[in-house]
Parts: structure tokens; sequence; C-alpha cells
């Protein structure tokens, strides 16, 4: 598993004319699945998520995970592109994104676990679906992690 996490203002995913779901204050993470992603992953990546302190504390610093910001959310959105390989040529290609009977079955086990451990509802966008992504990143704050380069992150 690959995810983009952006500490947010605010994010929101609107699909065709419809708003599907929009939080304040928060993290909007980019999730891209291989099917070497094992349970252990997503464990692992929740944990770390709701653990990371890139909150500011009284005095400005990073230093408060979002369990501990109040009126926080997430906002969890696929994107099967962050697994591209560009290694050759200009063309990206994706054969290491999972294919949807395996990848949608590991994105909502994901956003299940992320929720628990974030003690409330974690919201997405829609798996498959050609999303508009909006995004005030507060920061700007960026990080990547990926599961299978635990020793880089």
């Amino acid at each position: 598993m690959r995810i983009v996490i952006q500490r947010c203002r605010k994010a929101s995913v609107t699909i065709g004319d419809v708003r599907k779901s929009e939080i304040g204050q928060g993290m909007m993470i980019l999730l891209g699945i291989e099917d070497a992603d094992t349970d252990e992953d997503v464990d692992w990546l929740c944990r770390k998520i709701v653990a990371l302190r890139i909150f500011d504390d009284a005095e400005g610093v990073m230093n408060v995970p979002i369990t501990e910001v109040a009126d926080s959310g997430i906002l969890v959105v696929s994107q099967f592109t962050l697994m591209a390989r560009t290694k050759k040529g200009n063309r990206p290609s994706y054969i290491h994104a999972s294919r949807p009977e395996v990848a949608v079955p590991m994105y909502e086990k994901f956003v299940r676990h992320l929720s628990e451990l974030f003690g409330k509802e974690v919201q997405t966008g829609e798996f498959g679906a050609n999303m508009q992504v909006e995004l005030v990143n507060d920061g700007p704050v960026t990080i990547v992690m990926d599961t299978h380069q635990r020793d880089l992150f």
C-alpha cells in the first residue's frame, strides 16, 4: 500500500455535480493498493496514520496526532495511479495496481480499520469513479508512506 497524506484545512470529493464527502481540518489521504498488500499492511498503516504527530501544539510545533485534534476529519480517496511505474518510456505503467476484485475489499478494510482507530467515521470518495478532489493543504504538509518500504519511511 502506498499513501499520500496531506494535512488540510478542508478537503472534498465531488462526483459529477454531487458532493460525495467533505471534511474541515484533518487529513486527506490518497491510497494505492497492490496485490501484495496484506491485512498486516492495513493494520500497520492505519496505526501509523492515527499516531503521526503532524498537527501543531500550543507552541506551533508539529507534535499532536489527529486523534487529539477537535473536530478533525479524515478523507480517504482510492488512487490507483499512485502505483504507477515510470522507469521506461513516458507512459506510466499501472500493472502493479490491484484490479477492483482485490482492491475494493482491501480499500473497504482500510477505511473500516482507520475509522475504528480514529474513533470517527472516515469520509471517502467512490472507488473507480471519476472524482474531483478539492484540497486546501495546510502548511503545506505532505507525507508519503509505502508499506513495502517501511525502512525508508
